[in-house]
C-alpha cells in the first residue's frame, strides 16, 4: 500500500501562484509514477501532470504546459506541483495519484492510490 497526503492549495487571484505537495509513505519503489489530476464540479477527473519517481520524465496536459511545473524530492518522498499564471478555469479539487508501473499514463483509473484532494480556487 501507498499512502498519499496532500497539502497546499487555497484561494488565489487570477495570475497568481500556488504550490501543492504530496508526500508518499508505505510501499515505495523507484519505478513508479506520480500524477496530478483535477476535478471540477460536474466534470470527470482530468490529467494535469505526471512524473516518474526517478525524475527523468515529466508530462503535462496542454492546458497547463508552460504554467505548471511538476517535481519531486526523493529524500522527502514528496511530489510538488508549482502552479503559476493561474486562471479561473484552473479552479478544481486537485488530487495526487500513484501508479505502480513505470509507464506514464494520463488516465485516472490507471492510478492505484490517491491523496485526499485539495481545493484550488482562482478568482477573476
Amino acid at each position: 500500500q501507498v499512502q498519499l497526503v496532500q497539502s497546499g492549495g487555497g484561494l488565489v487571484q487570477a495570475g497568481g501562484s500556488l504550490r501543492l505537495s504530496c508526500t508518499a509513505s508505505g510501499r515505495t519503489y523507484s519505478r513508479y509514477v506520480m500524477g496530478w489530476f483535477r476535478q471540477a464540479p460536474g466534470r470527470q477527473r482530468e490529467f494535469v501532470a505526471a512524473i516518474r519517481w526517478s525524475g527523468d520524465s515529466k508530462y503535462y496536459s496542454d492546458s497547463v504546459k508552460g504554467r505548471f511545473t511538476i517535481s519531486r524530492d526523493g529524500a522527502k518522498s514528496t511530489v510538488y506541483l508549482e502552479m503559476g499564471s493561474l486562471k479561473p478555469e484552473d479552479t478544481a479539487v486537485y488530487y495526487c495519484g500513484a501508479r505502480l508501473q513505470a509507464l506514464v499514463v494520463n488516465i485516472a483509473s490507471h492510478y492505484e492510490f490517491w491523496g485526499q484532494g485539495t481545493q484550488v480556487t482562482v478568482s477573476s
